[in-house]
């Protein structure tokens, strides 16, 4: 039987199922052991930093092939 995938939601505000990016940018900027997950506003708001921000570190991880961004 083929599960179903987990769906994460965000840990700040709850928005449910996060993408693939948005699970990807928490591992990469929070590091690989942790345990929650951030939408992008939230993880902005967290690290001091604007929303487009993260957006655009999303964007130039996944131009260089990292496998956590689709």
């Amino acid at each position: 039987m083929i599960g179903k995938r987990k769906t994460i939601s965000c840990a700040l505000c709850s928005k449910e199922s996060l993408s693939k990016n948005e699970i990807g940018i928490s591992v990469k900027l929070l590091g690989p052991l942790t345990k929650v997950h951030y939408c992008p506003e939230c993880l902005a708001k967290i690290l001091g930093v604007t929303t487009q921000d993260i957006l655009d570190r999303i964007e130039l991880f996944r131009l260089t092939g990292c496998k956590l961004f689709e």
